[in-house]
């Protein structure tokens, strides 16, 4: 597979919760190894799955040292601020936010709205060229993106001129020359994609939260900044083109108003609302032309990936409505070539037949369309769509929310049947949850061994439920409790599984006949470990009293034989 090169996954950092794949518009995520990725064929970088992952495991590639570099090496580096720097750093003046990217080590900046105004100005020619036609807006890098690979049938309506960021790079190149560098700085993660398509352009695409990382290691805090009448946005701040951030912004460049009404032009955002405007387009009854403004971003580029999340979107849209200068003129006419041509590239989406879709859900426990529960903790919208994604290795079975609880409970009656003692687990009500058939077999003999007896009461079925009372009250185990019961001994163990809630008690009749034979086999054991320790241990202090005796004699008979002896015994002695 592909690696994604601009969303990636840290995998010690994914939990398992398919979040990312609900969040996913197009479902590019390919879960491998208990690890979502990201599918780069199916993406159309939205960044939902960035938002959605509450784990922060999916990251945005980090192109900050390539923007620190392109300073370094001393060229002319120009800045195309994105409009909707004014709900990211509301309060902060424009000649603010200027002077600290000057400090950063920028050339000059300008404002994206610039490009918008020149792909305003393309698309009115447009329209008039063909006033009943059906057009698009290519002002969004991932609406276009999503047509190209999921809906290739309308991209001939989708306008044929460049994005405002890409228009606005050329705009920069004719002003200052192709030796510039322009790096791009806004909410938009698409737009590193387009850095990378159009590198003659675009050198490097940032994020707002890129911007702020890099203000924050130089110790930079806007708000301080200290501006002067120089710091100003080159060659000149934007008029309608600033609304470009807002749902409906394109409105002023092309109608003159930013009133929308359903006349000629529509505004649609969040992805899937596009989608849905999108698969009726085609068959779209109309007395005159149309224009559809989409953008991927629910609200416009105001609610990007990367845009600030601490107003609403209401009060971000307050904020660039009333700093958005009105047009000194319209139509206004484009002052550079921002032709672009666009072409399909259909996504990869096999088809499977009845046959093969029922065979993948008959793994994951679900023989009936009763089964198909489409409960959405997969990540997809339903079972059959989960299904599709486990035959193209997409998905895996443990997905599946319901047959991972089975699998789990199957587990777990398994473990339980297969234990030579009596079990039961209990809840806080002393009502049986589950219990095996050896312990039907000690309290209930009368009754078959397989008698479901879940839900029963204790005290029913045995006359020390007491024993449970103590430990849910104390939430103290007691192991290894002997009982007299009937004709038996039974030796039991009562633990907590939760507390206050649920425990578990296993039994076990010390009288039988197997259970003494194992007793006597350990006791047994046990005694030929402990003689063979007494062995050595007599073993080891025989040795060692004998060396000591031996030294304690020689030392008394030393002392009471006569110097002359002890010579002539010591002479004998070396002899002998």
């Amino acid at each position: 597979m592909e690696q994604a090169r601009f969303i990636k996954t840290r995998k010690h950092e994914c939990q398992d919760c398919n979040k990312c794949i609900r969040g996913c518009p197009v479902k590019a995520i390919r879960v491998q190894e208990n690890c979502a990725q990201v599918v780069p064929e199916l993406c159309i970088l939205c960044g939902n799955c960035t938002l959605t992952c509450p784990s922060n495991a999916k990251q945005v590639c980090d192109d900050l040292p390539s923007a620190k570099a392109l300073i370094n090496c001393r060229r002319a580096v120009v800045v195309s601020l994105a409009p909707s720097f004014v709900a990211q750093y509301p309060g902060v003046r424009p000649g603010q936010l200027v002077r600290a990217l000057k400090v950063l080590g920028f050339f000059a900046v300008s404002e994206t709205a610039l490009g918008a105004q020149e792909v305003s100005a393309s698309v009115h020619a447009l329209m008039r060229s063909k006033p009943n036609g059906i057009w698009i807006s290519s002002a969004c890098p991932t609406v276009v993106d999503f047509i190209r690979k999921f809906h290739p049938d309308c991209l001939p309506h989708v306008c044929g001129v460049l994005s405002p960021v890409l228009a606005h790079c050329k705009v920069l190149r004719t002003l200052y020359g192709d030796d510039i560098a322009v790096v791009s700085i806004g909410p938009c993660i698409a737009e590193k994609k387009e850095a990378e398509d159009h590198p003659a352009l675009l050198d490097v695409a940032l994020t707002f939260e890129d911007l702020d990382f890099w203000l924050a290691e130089r110790h930079i805090k806007l708000s301080e900044v200290v501006d002067s009448p120089d710091d100003r946005f080159e060659p000149k701040a934007a008029e309608e083109g600033a609304l470009l951030p807002i749902e409906g912004g394109m409105a002023p460049g092309l109608t003159g108003k930013l009133e929308i009404d359903d006349v000629g032009f529509v505004a649609v955002s969040g992805m899937p609302n596009v989608e849905q405007a999108l698969k009726e387009i085609p068959e779209w009854k109309r007395e005159q032309g149309m224009f559809f403004e989409m953008n991927a971003c629910a609200g416009g580029c105001i609610n990007g990936p990367k845009a600030t999340r601490g107003t609403s979107i209401a009060r971000r849209r307050y904020d660039i409505v009333r700093n958005a200068k009105a047009a000194s003129e319209f139509p206004r006419q484009s002052s550079i070539e921002i032709t672009q041509s666009y072409e399909a590239a259909p996504a990869t989406r096999n088809e499977y037949g009845e046959l093969q879709l029922r065979e993948a859900l008959r793994t994951v426990g679900k023989y009936a369309v009763e089964d198909e529960l489409n409960c959405g903790g997969c990540g997809y919208d339903t079972c059959r769509d989960f299904a599709g994604a486990l035959i193209s290795r997409n998905a895996e079975r443990m997905m599946c929310a319901t047959y991972t609880r089975k699998l789990a409970q199957k587990k777990a009656n398994a473990l339980l049947q297969k234990m030579p003692s009596a079990v039961v687990i209990v809840d806080d009500e002393l009502k049986i949850i589950e219990c095996n058939s050896n312990f039907v077999r000690l309290f209930s003999p009368e009754d078959e061994p397989t008698r479901n007896l879940e839900g029963s009461p204790l005290s029913d079925v045995m006359p020390f439920s007491y024993l449970f009372r103590r430990v849910l009250e104390s939430s103290e185990d007691i192991v290894g409790h002997d009982i007299r019961y009937e004709r038996s001994i039974l030796t039991s163990s009562v633990f907590t599984i939760e507390p206050h809630s649920v425990m578990c008690a296993i039994f076990r009749d010390i009288s039988e006949p197997l259970f003494q034979k194992e007793q006597i086999i350990d006791r047994a054991r046990e005694v030929i470990q402990k003689n063979l320790k007494t062995v050595q241990q007599i073993a080891y202090l025989l040795g060692e009293n004998a060396a000591d005796s031996e030294i304690i004699l020689n030392s008394i008979v030393r002392s009471f034989t006569p110097k002359d002896v002890e010579d002539r015994g010591g002479g004998m002695s070396e002899r002998n």
